[in-house]
């Protein structure tokens, strides 16, 4: 094998980085266009890739569509996941940041749209925007059992994500939201 040849290992990956890629932008040109009026043709200019080999990644829309917002859910979940098996740091701490990685980035003109975008066709998503959710308030109910028992917990968690709702539709800037939201996990998790 030369120096140049990237062997199929390599090529794995970079095909995996370029799928990344794709679903990243598709899902900042759904938000900004909504489901209906985006057109393959955009999320390819977006994703700076050929519409021949956004097709050849994806089928179809609606295939491009659930990947993408399947993709966002999974990525913030298994950070979420990494962030509070960190017990090194307190729970307090761990939970802004899990808050933070779940809806603070998306506060913002560009996160209503994400949101909308997502409530708006649920038909093309399937069980995931129901079972991230949950699976989010399982996790975090968890890191807290650790510290309380798990009826608190479970009613701590629901308390805190409706909450964060809360502030999320308030607020302009993902600052102004971890800033209100720290304030809100000091009263209830402690």
């Amino acid at each position: 094998m030369s120096s140049l040849d990237v062997g199929p290992l390599s090529s794995t990956v970079v095909e995996t980085d370029r799928r990344a890629t794709v679903l990243e932008s598709a899902l900042v040109t759904f938000a900004r266009f909504g489901y209906r009026k985006t057109s393959m043709e955009e999320v390819a200019r977006a994703a700076h890739i050929s519409r021949p080999g956004l097709y050849f990644l994806f089928a179809s829309k609606e295939i491009l569509f659930r990947s993408a917002v399947t993709h966002a859910l999974e990525q913030d979940i298994a950070e979420v996941e990494r962030v509070l098996a960190g017990t090194n740091r307190p729970l307090h701490e761990r939970l802004l940041e899990s808050f933070d990685q779940w809806a603070g980035r998306y506060v913002g003109p560009l996160s209503r749209d994400i949101s909308t975008v997502i409530e708006e066709n649920p038909d093309l998503l399937g069980t995931i925007v129901q079972t991230m959710p949950r699976r989010f308030e399982e996790l975090v109910a968890d890191a807290i059992s650790v510290e309380s028992e798990r009826k608190t917990a479970t009613k701590v968690t629901q308390t805190l994500i409706s909450t964060s709702i809360g502030i999320k539709h308030q607020v302009d800037t993902r600052g102004v939201y971890l800033e209100q939201l720290k304030v809100a996990i000091d009263l209830l998790a402690r």
